[in-house]
């Protein structure tokens, strides 16, 4: 029977080591090589100091800035451990709200974000991604037109010509990859840096 037994635990014995120690350590290995940022996290820095990543969006609610998309995210409330609380952009629970199309506080809340973004520029149709959340709760990405449409808010506020706003957006609007795949977006935090740059001229 030992004679059975050996060859099985050999095998797993040896299949740990490559699949659970050898391959990620390489893989760990190469990205770091190839990919130096993006395996350390695409880390943003801001006068030597991390202010966030190109890949988990933050939350700005001040007028100055271009905001995200909204975050359903949670976390524990403090005051009782039993519930939650509103917790934007959380990246250690990563989600959604689960709530489906018939929710009357889903269908409130849309009807809240989308009167406020219509006072806010009325001349214009409000973009689906400044009122749906994504399904991580992270994104840090917002379409161009959701940028553009935040462009009168934002000059106002920081008395900028809406033309260099417009064409700041554009300069911070990645394209599709490899010109095929996904939607052309801009990174909410990379605009907001450049945004600071440009108001400090």
């Amino acid at each position: 029977m030992l004679r059975e037994i050996r060859p099985a635990i050999v095998l797993l014995l040896a299949l740990t080591t490559i699949t659970g120690l050898a391959y990620p350590l390489a893989m760990t290995g190469i990205a770091g090589a190839i990919f130096p940022a993006k395996a350390q996290g695409s880390l943003i820095e801001k006068d030597g100091k991390v202010i966030g990543s190109t890949l988990i969006g933050q939350e700005f609610r001040a007028d100055r800035y271009f905001h995200g998309r909204p975050s359903a995210t949670l976390a524990p409330d403090p005051n009782d451990s039993t519930k939650t609380v509103p917790a934007p952009y959380n990246a250690a629970n990563s989600g959604g709200s689960n709530l489906g199309p018939t929710s009357k506080a889903l269908a409130d809340r849309l009807k809240e974000d989308v009167d406020k973004l219509k006072a806010e520029n009325p001349n214009a149709a409000v973009p689906v991604d400044l009122v749906t959340t994504s399904a991580s709760g992270l994104d840090p990405d917002i379409s161009p037109e959701a940028a553009q449409f935040q462009v009168p808010r934002v000059a106002k506020v920081r008395n900028m010509s809406e033309d260099a706003l417009k064409q700041l957006v554009a300069a911070n609007t990645e394209g599709r990859l490899l010109g095929l795949l996904g939607e052309p977006r801009v990174n909410v935090l990379a605009l907001n840096l450049a945004l600071d740059r440009a108001s400090a001229k």
